[in-house]
């Protein structure tokens, strides 16, 4: 990350920070609401991806031990992470997430973003307009997972697919954290898939990047126990515009992509 003007630098910076507020407010969007930011200053994506990785595993890691040792100290009976969700989703998910992460491509990419996205679309407009669509199909549901587990194999935009599912699955406190852990399992399979092909982790940018993260994270706890306090209602409204973003940002990179080809 080099031959960068200074105004670049400062909003990379800005980016990084809007991404750790996204990712610790909502427990999701912290890449697909970054990324295609970052892809505008210099179209590289495995130039940001590592540091993306090792900054989700990192403060998510951090949030759910935080998290671990509030219910220890407090004595909760109820945990912030939902397993019983994680042992139904993850093994939907892995072999789907390493097909992925081998580069065996199933469907044309192009074919699978735009559907993924336009289904996001409806997903977040029901949530605003206070209608959450729910499949009542464990089968449709499984669906979603699989596909999600592939795209998390081929990029860093699962989320999209899979909040959904589990939003239907989980109590609204337990949401943020049982994807934390959801995602830390799947990124670090990817990290693993980079450390293993040679790519370089851009380890000499974690040092400024990553205290821009951490701001992120900070502001976004902030907003996430704010969340927590407002009605069910409210939370999902919340929840719909972030998807929402999530996919207007995923078409408009979609739209690029095609546009270039």
């Amino acid at each position: 990350m080099t031959a960068l003007l200074p105004w670049e630098y400062g909003v990379i910076a800005l980016l990084f920070i809007w991404g750790g507020f996204v990712r610790s407010g909502l427990g999701f969007g912290g890449a697909v609401l970054t990324l295609p930011f970052l892809l505008l200053i210099r179209d590289e994506p495995l130039l940001f991806l590592p540091i993306i990785s090792v900054h989700l595993l990192f403060f998510s890691g951090l949030t759910v031990w935080q998290a671990h040792r509030a219910d220890a100290r407090q004595g909760r009976a109820v945990s912030t992470i939902n397993w019983e969700f994680l042992r139904y989703a993850l093994p939907l998910m892995i072999v789907p997430k390493l097909i992925g992460v081998a580069g065996v491509i199933t469907l044309p990419g192009s074919l699978v973003t735009g559907f993924i996205f336009c289904t996001v679309t409806l997903y977040a407009l029901s949530y605003i307009w206070g209608r959450p669509f729910k499949s009542n199909s464990a089968r449709i549901d499984a669906i979603f997972l699989m596909i999600g587990g592939y795209v998390s194999g081929v990029s860093l935009i699962a989320a999209p697919l899979v909040v959904p599912v589990a939003a239907s699955r989980v109590s609204k406190e337990q949401l943020r954290d049982t994807l934390f852990v959801l995602w830390f399992v799947l990124v670090g399979l990817k990290l693993l898939a980079f450390i293993a092909t040679g790519v370089d982790l851009q380890w000499a940018q974690h040092f400024w990047l990553l205290p821009c993260a951490a701001i992120g994270h900070v502001l976004g706890l902030k907003f996430h126990a704010y969340s927590l306090r407002a009605d069910t209602q409210l939370f999902f409204r919340y929840l719909g515009f972030a998807l929402l973003m999530v996919s207007i940002a995923g078409l408009a990179r979609f739209w690029m992509s095609w546009s270039a080809a």
